[in-house]
């Protein structure tokens, strides 16, 4: 699996803009949870380190001054940065959630140029065509498609064969936004527990993250080096 190993997000920002590419998180629930598929996307594409695991995995492999850049942030920050000289397209969550997304931007960037948005239910074959087309026809410069992996990927995969774009997968992001998800404090993101904070709050997702202790054990014997 081929994951950049950016040394700050501003590194990541400039190449994504120079090469037009889609931006792909890596932490390491999606290393360890990799298929052929998932692992084929990420190659084909730009694969950085969102999570403490995949930050540790590329030191093990030598590159020491590599840095976690959060998703969730991210988007954001392009967005402060471009707001007033690029277009902008979101898909993703539930109707509410991304209408209140939208909502939430022109308030708080009064001058965004946001020239489409939808949720992301595409309940059939004709409304993703009609998506892909929309896409096509408008051409933002920035796509932000939040509907979890693989499927956030493989969609902005086939969008960027009509319009070549910058594209940032964002999984959650719009809820957290609304605040319909709580991000963990900084103090948990500060000690990189990020992970426990959620499990507390989540605790059914303790199926998940029982495997990130064979991550932990692949650190401890060195298998990425």
């Amino acid at each position: 699996m081929e994951v950049y190993p950016f040394t700050s997000r501003d590194q990541l920002m400039r190449y994504a803009d120079e090469h037009k590419g889609i931006m792909v998180a890596i932490n390491a629930e999606k290393i360890l949870n990799a298929t052929e598929q998932t692992r084929a996307v990420i190659n084909r594409n730009i694969g950085y380190c969102d999570g403490t695991g995949a930050v540790m995995a590329l030191k093990q492999k030598g590159y020491k001054d590599v840095c976690k850049i959060a998703g969730c942030e991210l988007w954001l920050e392009i967005i402060r940065q471009f707001h007033a000289s690029r277009t902008f397209y979101l898909v993703g969550s539930k109707p509410a959630v991304i209408k209140e997304t939208v909502e939430k931007l022109h308030a708080q960037f009064p001058d965004i140029k946001i020239i489409g948005y939808r949720d992301g239910y595409l309940k059939t074959p004709e409304e993703k065509e009609a998506l892909l087309n929309d896409i096509y026809v408008k051409k933002p410069d920035i796509v932000f498609v939040a509907m979890g992996s693989p499927k956030q990927e493989l969609l902005m995969e086939e969008m960027q064969k009509r319009h070549q774009a910058i594209y940032q997968g964002l999984g959650g992001s719009f809820d957290v936004y609304t605040g319909h998800v709580e991000r963990a404090p900084k103090w948990w993101l500060d000690n990189n527990l990020e992970f426990a904070y959620r499990l507390i709050r989540q605790p059914k997702r303790i199926g998940r993250q029982i495997h990130l202790v064979r991550f932990a054990w692949w650190l401890v014997i060195k298998k990425f080096k």
